[in-house]
C-alpha cells in the first residue's frame, strides 16, 4: 500500500511566515514556494516588490529541490561545463533550478516537500531557505502529529 505524505496547509502558513520575516531581516523581497513530495505546488508568498521573474524561480527551486533530493546548490559545482552533471538545467523542460536556494523538508528521513526561495543571491536565498528549513525542524519535533499526515485512501492517519 502506498503511503502519501503531505504538509499541512497551518504549518506552511508558518513557513511562509518564517521565509518573510527572515527576508525582511535581510532587506530583501523575496518570492518563497513550498512544494509537496510529488513537487506540487502547496503554497506561496511574493513579497511587496519581489522580482516577476522570481515566480517561476522559487516555485522551481522547490521543486527542484524534490525532485533531486537535495538542496538546489549542490548542483551548482556539478552542472559547470567540465561537471559530472553539465547541462542537467537544460532537463525536464529548463525546470532544473541550479542556484542556491531550494532545500528539501525532511521528516523522520523521508522527505516530505520543498522549499524555495527567490529574492537575493544564492547565498541570501539558501540562507532564508535555511531559516525555513530549521523551523520546520522545531515544529517537527514539537508536534510531528500537527505537521505531517499518512493517507490512505481520504482517511487521514497521524504518524
Amino acid at each position: 500500500m502506498n503511503i502519501l505524505l503531505w504538509l499541512t496547509s497551518e504549518v506552511t502558513k508558518q513557513l511562509l511566515a518564517v521565509a518573510e520575516e527572515k527576508s525582511k531581516q535581510m532587506s530583501l523581497s523575496s518570492n518563497i514556494a513550498i512544494v509537496d513530495n510529488g513537487g506540487n505546488l502547496i503554497a506561496f508568498h511574493r513579497m511587496e516588490h519581489a522580482r516577476i521573474a522570481g515566480i517561476d524561480i522559487s516555485i522551481n527551486k522547490a521543486w527542484t529541490s524534490v525532485s533531486m533530493q537535495q538542496p538546489t546548490a549542490n548542483l551548482t559545482q556539478a552542472a559547470q561545463p567540465g561537471g559530472p552533471s553539465f547541462g542537467i538545467n537544460t532537463t525536464n523542460n529548463g525546470r532544473i533550478v541550479i542556484l542556491g536556494g531550494g532545500i528539501p523538508l525532511v521528516s523522520n528521513g523521508t522527505i516530505v516537500g520543498g522549499i524555495g526561495v527567490s529574492g537575493g543571491t544564492s547565498t541570501q536565498d539558501t540562507e532564508i531557505a535555511n531559516a525555513v528549513v530549521r523551523a520546520f525542524e522545531k515544529m517537527n519535533k514539537k508536534s510531528r502529529n500537527s505537521v505531517i499526515h499518512t493517507r490512505f485512501g481520504y482517511t487521514p492517519y497521524y504518524i
